[in-house]
């Protein structure tokens, strides 16, 4: 089980630091892409770093029981 939680733990990070880019483009605070300054990208990704940031939180609670 802690291998699938390493695991998921690696995946995740990058879908939340991507999402976190893609917002900060998309807000024009990140210049320097064709994303920058579209706020279709922000809309892209605000839901892709709530994603990465609650598959961390989840995998890596502390207490829980499997």
């Amino acid at each position: 089980m802690i291998i699938l939680r390493i695991i998921a733990t690696i995946l995740s990070g990058p879908l939340l630091l991507i999402g976190i880019i893609w917002v900060l483009q998309g807000l024009n605070v990140l210049p320097g892409s064709f994303m920058t300054g579209q706020i279709i990208w922000a809309i892209y990704g605000a839901p892709m770093a709530v994603v990465g940031a609650g598959l961390v939180w989840w995998v890596n609670r502390s207490g829980q029981t499997r």
